[in-house]
């Protein structure tokens, strides 16, 4: 006997939301085929009706009437695109309590509120869905909680916001500065008018504590790792890495060391051989290293209109098919106490690159190189560019000292950056960035 359909309601009909009901009315017949039954969309949620839509619907689909939703005993899913955290999370928790499963792509909301909007799920013994939250169309929620089921995830490295990879691709391939590069990310879509979140890490780091979680049980947010973004590199930085054989990413880390995780969002040296490395433009990468079968990889597009709906709508026909609903009641996400702590910030390791701005006469090199033995800081490689010569012998120009240094801790670099302040040869400009392995 044929399922009767699925009626669904998404609150949002922005860019994904869009997507999402081009998706469902343009692709009837296979979305039928690939869930057993027909999807219908019964309500779309707005703020203003009047307003184009790029989408024709169903007269009477639209509404501004969220209440009519919440309400409606005919919709069985709510599919929340509504992004930030208020009023959405109100608004999934009215959902969940009338009884509608939820499928989402609200990072930021499963970020800072997991624990409760699933906990709330399963009170009222419903589904939520959010396979789009993290990575767009790569299928990594799946990826991790099911195809990597059998595995301990040893560690991840990703890259995990579009924005950010093709401002960085810009800046290395053709040589725009980081304002240049923003700019014509913006003109493209890529970027929001206001880029803040992607560019100062926060996107990414709210990404990877929902992939922390769902790999290690572990709720972290923003505030509890190390977090920095893009928006102070300069080109500078980019053509000396890449004299020293690295590409920087924005690159989100988790690894499992001794029993701790360690955490952190931030621009990195990668050597130009490694995958990673090898991801330009607006795409997303993530490295999956599983203690069963080893490394894997997904990358794809990250984020955009269809992409993330794509996700969508595979969640959507999940949960037609009634495969989330199993899934969902097996999941142990957000418990009480995670199996594995943080890393305290200061104890957390890695080799780092540091562009100083120093005087060039002499001594300066000594005084800096002490600093950093002192603190117990090996280096691996110094470069100092020759200045160019000047007429006036009193004057005392400025020029970078470029040093990779060996693995050490984040306190011991903290120290020694202190004690660089105090010397009188050492000015700013200064960049740190880390050095994956």
């Amino acid at each position: 006997m044929a399922l009767p359909p699925l009626q669904i309601a998404i609150v949002g009909l922005g860019n994904v939301g869009t997507g999402v009901a081009k998706i469902l009315t343009e692709h009837p017949e296979r979305i039928r085929q690939r869930s057993g039954r027909s999807v219908e969309i019964r309500r779309a949620v707005v703020r203003d009706l009047s307003k184009p839509r790029d989408v024709k619907l169903n007269p009477g689909v639209l509404t501004n009437d969220l209440e009519s939703v919440i309400h409606d005993p005919n919709v069985q899913v709510a599919v929340e695109l509504m992004g930030g955290i208020h009023p959405a999370r109100e608004v999934m928790l009215a959902l969940l309590a009338a009884g509608k499963d939820v499928v989402t792509a609200n990072k930021a909301l499963l970020c800072e509120h997991g624990d409760e909007i699933f906990e709330c799920a399963k009170k009222y013994g419903r589904t939520v869905c959010f396979e789009a939250a993290v990575a767009g169309g790569i299928p990594i929620i799946a990826a991790v909680g099911q195809s990597m089921a059998g595995n301990q995830i040893l560690g991840i490295q990703a890259i995990l916001n579009g924005t950010t990879n093709y401002i960085l691709s810009e800046m290395l391939l053709r040589g725009q500065s980081y304002e240049e590069a923003l700019g014509q990310a913006q003109e493209l879509g890529y970027a929001e008018a206001d880029p803040t979140l992607d560019v100062n890490g926060t996107d990414a780091a709210q990404k990877l504590g929902i992939l922390a979680q769902l790999s290690f049980g572990c709720k972290v947010t923003a505030a509890d790792f190390h977090v920095s973004g893009i928006d102070k590199l300069e080109r500078t930085d980019i053509q000396y890495a890449k004299e020293l054989g690295y590409t920087i990413k924005l690159l989100a880390r988790v690894h499992l060391v001794g029993g701790r995780l360690e955490m952190s969002v931030r621009p990195t040296l990668i050597r130009v051989d490694r995958p990673l490395a090898q991801i330009h433009g607006p795409f997303n990468a993530i490295l999956l290293d599983g203690d069963v079968v080893g490394p894997v990889s997904y990358s794809g597009r990250g984020a955009g209109q269809l992409p993330t709906a794509s996700a969508v709508a595979a969640d959507i026909i999940d949960l037609a098919i009634g495969r989330a609903q199993l899934t969902f009641a097996c999941l142990d996400l957000w418990r009480e106490k995670s199996p594995f702590e943080l890393v305290p910030l200061h104890e957390a390791t890695s080799r780092y690159f540091l562009r100083l701005t120093v005087e060039d006469r002499p001594n300066v090199l000594a005084e800096v190189t002490g600093v950093l033995g002192r603190h117990g800081i090996s280096l691996a490689t110094l470069i100092q560019p020759e200045a160019p010569e000047v007429d006036d012998a009193s004057a005392v120009q400025r020029v970078p000292l470029i040093i990779m240094t060996h693995r050490t801790s984040a306190g011991s670099l903290a120290a020694a950056e202190r004690e660089l302040d105090q010397l009188a040869a050492v000015h700013s400009p200064r960049m740190v960035l880390a050095v994956a392995d």
